[in-house]
């Protein structure tokens, strides 16, 4: 099976199920053994013991990369996936066909107690490096590949399937762009408690995001979840307390979705999706945006290579650092 054949990467019933509720679950991409490989220096660029939790200072941690796969030959299952849900390889950047070591490790925290859905803090979208138009290639899909056996109530992703609709509708009904946080191109930066509060919005009204439409990312290590670009979601909280180690690699796309019609005649699985919960199944005829595309340098990025320092000082102190991967 090739990863660039559109007919055979996903079943009958994987594609229904994308387009009906914006994501697909496929388990075994990638063995035990490659993830145990991939993921052997965690504990140690933590700074954190796996068998003692009084070193778990940090609930949850965005680690920075010090080294890539290509996914091609890592989880080719995933890989055949992605290419088909984009509409094929061809159309995606060489830049976002690696997945890097940026593990997001979430430990939970001693005392934590249930969390419902709706009462989360971190819902949002992903793309805070860029403005957002409805049809931006930057962030073309959300991909979590899981490195550790995520149980319930273990810290899994909650996503809500109704706001990928929702989102569509505010990007489509403002062609100029919108900040990561979804207010409107010119506005000033919603701070604190205000940041995500488009977001917060939608998934604490029952009218807007029914109960179905709430999921937790679960799984075994080595499965691999791929969700619509638009798929509103937040980091959950880890009641087990069994340490959760996935990653969050962006996928991109060479030119923007086409959603007045593909070249080919044919829209990819994320383009029907978005115009079928848009309410135009058949395309956008001449819509277009209004602004200019711009990239964003999140605080995150400067945090992360004060992290990564640190990160290669334990490393080299073990005799771990590899100074030939990729990064």
């Amino acid at each position: 099976m090739s990863p660039t054949d559109k007919t055979t990467s996903l079943t009958p019933e994987q594609k229904s199920h994308f387009l009906t509720h914006g994501f697909v679950h496929l388990s075994k991409c990638f063995s035990r053994e490659a993830s145990e490989a991939f993921a052997s220096n965690v504990w140690t660029r933590l700074g954190m013991s796996p068998d003692d939790k009084s070193t778990w200072h940090t609930e949850r941690t965005n680690m920075p990369s010090h080294k890539s796969v290509l996914i091609s030959e890592f989880a080719p299952k995933a890989w055949g996936a992605i290419c088909e849900l984009l509409g094929g390889e061809d159309r995606i950047t060489d830049a976002t066909k690696v997945w890097k070591d940026s593990f997001i490790v979430n430990l939970g925290k001693e005392g934590q107690g249930e969390v419902g859905f709706r009462d989360l803090d971190n819902w949002h979208v992903d793309g805070d490096f860029f403005l957002h138009f409805l049809d931006s290639p930057e962030q073309a899909l959300l991909v979590i590949p899981i490195f550790s056996d995520i149980a319930p109530r273990g810290g899994g992703t909650a996503i809500c399937t109704d706001g990928i609709g929702i989102v569509a509708r505010h990007l489509y009904n403002n062609p100029s762009g919108v900040t990561p946080w979804m207010n409107v191109r010119g506005t000033p930066e919603p701070t604190g408690p205000d940041r995500l509060s488009f977001f917060t919005s939608i998934v604490r009204n029952r009218e807007l995001a029914s109960d179905a439409s709430f999921h937790e990312m679960t799984g075994e290590v080595g499965d691999v979840y791929l969700l619509h670009p638009l798929m509103v979601h937040s980091a959950s909280k880890n009641i087990t307390r069994a340490p959760r180690v996935i990653t969050n690699p962006p996928v991109s796309l060479k030119a923007p979705f086409r959603f007045d019609g593909a070249p080919d005649g044919e829209f990819s699985l994320v383009e029907q999706k978005t115009l079928r919960d848009l309410g135009f199944p058949g395309g956008l005829d001449g819509w277009k945006i209004e602004g200019n595309r711009e990239m964003i340098v999140p605080r995150r990025i400067r945090i992360q290579e004060e992290m990564k320092e640190k990160e290669r000082e334990r490393l080299e102190s073990e005799g771990n650092l590899n100074l030939n991967v990729k990064a």
